[in-house]
């Protein structure tokens, strides 16, 4: 698990971001975030990767979870 690099797209309204974040804190899982209402190269580079607009986009490794998806979440980092 350790081994995973894991990116959070987030913005700072978003309940779905709050519980992804709080999520991968809980499972000791650090990761990278980036705020897409802030920074617009960010936003550009997850719309690029994920072909969507919605947050979060999760990356586990080069592996795509659009939104809050625990289940596939836990199967992407192994818990």
């Amino acid at each position: 698990m350790a081994d995973k690099k894991v990116v959070i797209y987030t913005t700072p309204t978003c309940p779905w971001c709050h519980r992804a974040k709080e999520y991968l804190s809980k499972k000791g899982i650090p990761y990278t975030e980036y705020n897409v209402a802030a920074d617009r190269e960010k936003a550009k580079e997850m719309i690029d990767k994920s072909k969507q607009m919605g947050v979060p986009v999760i990356m586990v490794d080069n592996e795509i979870v659009v939104g809050f998806n625990q289940p596939k979440l836990d199967s992407l980092l192994g818990s």
